[in-house]
This record gives C-alpha cells, sequence and structure tokens, in this order.
C-alpha cells in the first residue's frame, strides 16, 4: 500500500511539469485576433518589441493599474512576475 502512496506522488510531480494550454480567449470571443499571437505565450515579454500588431495593443504588468473600459478590438498582453506573456486577451 505505501508504494501506491509514491506512485501517486510521482504522478503529481509530472503532472505539475507539463506545460499549461495557452490562456486565449474563445474563438467566439476573439474580436481582436489575440489568437494570432498565441505562440507569444511562454514567451519573454521583448519579444513583443519583435512583432507588429496593427491596432490597439494594451501591455499589463504585475501591480499596473489599468482601466476597466472594454475595447472589443484591444489585445491585452499579460505579463507575468518573471517576464513572461502569461495571456492575451481582448477587452
Amino acid at each position: 500500500m505505501r508504494s501506491f502512496g509514491y506512485l501517486a506522488l510521482g504522478f503529481v510531480l509530472v503532472m505539475g511539469c507539463t506545460p499549461a494550454a495557452p490562456v486565449l480567449p474563445d474563438a467566439g470571443e476573439d474580436s481582436c485576433g489575440a489568437t494570432n499571437y498565441a505562440a507569444l505565450v511562454g514567451q519573454d515579454a521583448t519579444a513583443l518589441e519583435k512583432t507588429l500588431i496593427l491596432g490597439m495593443v494594451r501591455v499589463i504588468r504585475p501591480g499596473d493599474i489599468v482601466t476597466m473600459d472594454f475595447r472589443s478590438a484591444r489585445i491585452n498582453f499579460a505579463i507575468g512576475a518573471d517576464e513572461t506573456i502569461t495571456r492575451i486577451y481582448c477587452g
């Protein structure tokens, strides 16, 4: 019975190492074309400097103060504390 506990612990540890799916809007909610930039999720924030994005863009870092207005054509890039792109969404 004790070996089952180790097996379960190993499974949990391995599952924690699998990459998470990119956080992107659903196809019906993608009014800004965020899914076109899905490959940027997980990359360093400096990757945005090399990407041509026409239209409204907002880069949001931890602790940033942002307006609550919703603009369906605006692409928001959420940057994590480790300076990687964690989420891309419209609004």
